[in-house]
């Protein structure tokens, strides 16, 4: 798995806009080819801080994924930011759920 996180400082008088322009971007990457899941996050401290998180069978799948259009429409927002987007891209090798949490907890 591949984990793909997009993080957004808009301007303050922009923040609505960019909203919206994330929010019509769900519904056509999230049905991207090997995605897994998309998602778009406020931060609590500062709400002009968006953080797109998205989840990818392959890396190839992310690739694709850039080339898109709904990718270029994400980077058309550039001028609405108070700083450069930073993008992420990790790749997984495992990964572990609540049945960790519990062996864990359990003492």
């Amino acid at each position: 798995m591949n984990v793909m996180i997009t993080i957004m400082d808009v301007l303050p008088e922009k923040q609505k806009e960019v909203l919206q322009t994330l929010l019509s971007l769900i519904q056509p990457s999230g049905k991207d080819k090997g995605c897994l899941n998309y998602g778009i996050f406020c931060d609590i401290e500062d709400k002009n801080v968006f953080n797109l998180i998205s989840e990818w069978e392959t890396r190839q799948n992310i690739d694709h994924h850039m080339r898109s259009d709904s990718f270029s429409v994400l980077l058309g927002t550039k001028s609405l930011l108070r700083e450069p987007m930073k993008i992420q891209i990790f790749s997984v090798s495992d990964s572990e759920g609540i049945e960790v949490v519990n062996s864990v907890r359990k003492k």
